[in-house]
């Protein structure tokens, strides 16, 4: 018999002998002292009552902990009562267990999914019917390029139609944003069922950097077809020619009513010569824009590196004199990049620059080296020449293409590949007559 059994025996007993010697006191004419036993019984029957409710003030207790998640509690004042109120604690104490185990590795995951919204390149946010946001990580504010957001018509600042097209998306759809700062964002919509109501999820991803590198190996194709099947028909030609020159030369005979008509074939052999090397040295330039080696990243002090640029073009422009000013701030900036490379872009937008102000009153240029949001890296290039037209804005990064009376249209397509090959961008701001700033963000 277990102690719970023995407890119960024992207080039913002191019960029957209480109502005993209270009748009796009462067949003996002792009222008064029974009144002072009613009491006693009374106790002894809320004791009876509150000791066989126990396992019901447990069970609430733990349905309890379950309830309100409180998963620190544990049963084990009543294993002495016997072996079914050890066996029933050691339940509750594995359920409660198993509940706290599932609690904390609930917590992990969420944990771990936030860490990596968190942390991801692409945007995410969700909000729900009246575009109150509930969720959105920091690539979504970089990419829309605001600090703060809590409810969609907020955006309507920076993005004046982005608000209507991200409400009016319907779920599994995708669609192409373009933001005032030049970036293609791809939106896709998604809706979920969150505790019966409906919260519509949106990823954001800048596709600028993809679309401008098939962009580039479709320019590179192209400069390859045209190169090989121009030297293909332009090689024969120029032999030919040589052919044609020594026959002038040694095999037709000189005479005086000939002499005029060999000078004119002697010239004309010679001008053709000439423009179909000129042709094969124009298609020769281009060879660098599809064989460029990857770059060979190494740690730079921007600031040492500018002032390896500016000690190698500050004559040339004392020269034409142009004011130039070169400025990086903090002094540590340390970029990872091709230095060969990194060179030859910020030479040759400095160098477009100096050609911009070759009619331009008081004219300057400033080079100015920044941090940006993140580990981003800013060199920005400026100018007060002439600007450049708006036509010509989506033209200049075009292989080929120039504004320049002498130019080969190679170097602005060349700098853009090689800040692309390095992860970043080249990007220009530009208004007639008000001059020109360049660009160059590099991620580190």
């Amino acid at each position: 018999m277990n102690r719970f059994s023995v407890n119960i025996l024992l207080r039913i007993l002191l019960l029957i002998l209480t109502i005993t010697a209270g009748c009796w006191l009462w067949w003996n004419s002792y009222q008064l002292v029974v009144i002072l036993v009613i009491p006693l019984l009374l106790m002894q029957v809320f004791a009876l009552y509150h000791y066989l409710n126990r396992v019901n003030r447990k069970l609430t207790l733990f349905l309890e902990a379950i309830r309100y998640e409180d998963f620190s509690i544990r049963f084990s004042a009543d294993n002495k009562l016997g072996k079914s109120f050890s066996a029933l604690n050691h339940q509750f104490n594995e359920v409660l267990e198993a509940f706290r185990q599932t609690r904390a590795e609930r917590e992990a995951n969420l944990k771990y999914i936030d860490t990596i919204i968190q942390h991801i390149s692409i945007g995410i946010l969700s909000f729900d019917s009246e575009g109150k946001i509930e969720l959105i990580n920091p690539a979504a504010f970089r990419l829309m390029g605001i600090y703060r957001l809590r409810y969609l018509d907020e955006l309507k600042n920076a993005h004046p139609q982005l608000s209507e097209l991200l409400q009016g998306l319907p779920a599994g759809q995708k669609t192409l944003y373009a933001t005032q700062n030049g970036q293609q964002l791809s939106i896709h919509a998604a809706s979920v069922r969150l505790q019966g109501r409906f919260v519509k999820l949106i990823s954001l991803q800048n596709i600028h950097s993809e679309l401008q590198q098939k962009e580039l190996e479709a320019w590179q194709n192209l400069t390859k077809i045209l190169r090989h099947e121009i030297m293909n028909s332009v090689t024969p030609i120029v032999s030919l020619i040589g052919t044609m020159q020594d026959i002038v030369e040694h095999d037709i005979p000189a005479s005086s009513a000939q002499t005029e008509a060999v000078d004119d074939l002697r010239e004309a052999l010679q001008t053709i010569e000439s423009r179909s090397k000129g042709i094969m040295n124009f298609v020769n330039a281009y060879r660098d824009y599809t064989t460029l080696p990857k770059p060979q990243f190494t740690n730079i002090n921007l600031k040492q590196l500018l002032n390896t640029i500016s000690n190698l073009l500050l004559p040339e422009m004392k020269a034409a004199g142009i004011t130039y000013r070169a400025h990086v701030a903090p002094d540590n900036i340390v970029v990872l990049a091709d230095t060969a490379q990194l060179q030859m872009v910020l030479i040759n937008l400095i160098k477009n620059a100096m050609d911009a102000l070759e009619h331009t009153d008081q004219p300057w240029i400033t080079v100015k080296g920044s941090l940006g949001s993140g580990s981003q890296i800013i060199i920005e290039i400026t100018d007060n020449g002439p600007g450049i037209e708006p036509e010509a804005m989506e033209k200049i990064f075009i292989p080929f293409f120039t504004t320049k009376k002498k130019g080969s249209g190679i170097g602005l397509s060349l700098s853009q590949q090689i800040i692309q090959m390095h992860g970043g961008q080249l990007k220009v701001s530009s208004l007639p007559d008000k001059g020109t700033s360049f660009f160059v963000l590099l991620n580190n």
